[in-house]
């Protein structure tokens, strides 16, 4: 799938405006990317490939197994940080994406399969059904829950998500949130930063693109396109485990307000 107009190749250092540049009357609808935003993905990634790693023998101390001589100790030096974990699975996932649509169970098989090029592993098939499957097992950041409590007290709430119906199922469970509206990219047949959530979302909501606040973490994935949409955006900018833009690419995409969590998003809305 082709960029996003306005996606440069590299991201921007300067944070957009204080949050109060954006007044909380001037919309009636929050949309929300989930994972990275609302859920740690960091985490569930980090945890998912070193258990992997660890069956690979890619662990201070284990064994080398499989396609490794056997009983031949790991080197430590050969361990993958979490930075670059993260920095192979955003280098990995959006260009399985980009190639053509397919679920995104398909797609986290086939980006385990890449990281695992890049850090000298190789997933069976049984793990790369695994790390498919861990997505429903991603924690929410500790400030989501509250927040998106507080924010449904005033504002109609949405989901434009890369994943599959019944991955976001599992893991809208443990957002105890009633979204209004949930585009995934299997209802759409495509991955941000392609347009075709947002232009959904907007057909489904009837919500026009003024009234519509976009909240997310990736500046590649959500910011860039729905900015270039007309979009007000929000960066929540966490802090990444791997220092700049973590598991997602970098951009240079320039938000309307900058804040550093979920509570930053209700503060900023006057629902803290």
């Amino acid at each position: 799938m082709p960029t996003a107009p306005g996606v440069p190749a590299s991201r921007s250092d300067q944070a957009g405006p204080e949050p109060q540049h954006l007044h909380p009357d001037r919309f009636d609808f929050l949309t929300f990317d989930c994972y990275g935003t609302l859920v740690d993905w960091e985490a569930g990634i980090i945890a998912a490939v070193r258990e992997v790693c660890a069956a690979d023998g890619i662990a201070p101390g284990a064994p080398r197994r499989r396609h490794h001589r056997a009983g031949q100790a790991a080197d430590p030096q050969a361990v993958p940080t979490d930075a670059a974990i993260l920095a192979a699975f955003g280098d990995s996932e959006h260009v399985v994406q980009a190639d053509r649509y397919r679920t995104y169970r398909d797609v986290l098989a086939l980006t385990l399969d890449r990281m695992g090029h890049a850090l000298g592993f190789r997933p069976t098939s049984a793990e790369r059904d695994a790390f498919a499957a861990s997505v429903r097992d991603w924690p929410p950041f500790p400030d989501t829950v509250d927040a998106l409590a507080r924010l449904a007290t005033r504002y109609r709430l949405g989901i434009v998500s890369n994943v599959d119906d019944d991955l976001f199922a599992e893991t809208a469970r443990h957002l105890h949130t009633d979204f209004d509206w949930i585009v995934t990219a299997q209802q759409v047949g495509s991955y941000k930063p392609a347009l075709a959530h947002f232009k959904e979302m907007a057909m489904r909501s009837g919500i026009s693109s003024d009234r519509t606040l976009h909240v997310a973490q990736s500046l590649f994935h959500d910011i860039a396109p729905a900015s270039a949409l007309g979009y007000a955006t929000v960066h929540v900018n966490r802090p990444s485990r791997a220092g700049g833009s973590g598991a997602t690419p970098p951009a240079d995409a320039r938000p309307d307000a900058t804040v550093t969590d979920m509570a930053g998003v209700a503060h900023m809305l006057g629902v803290a």
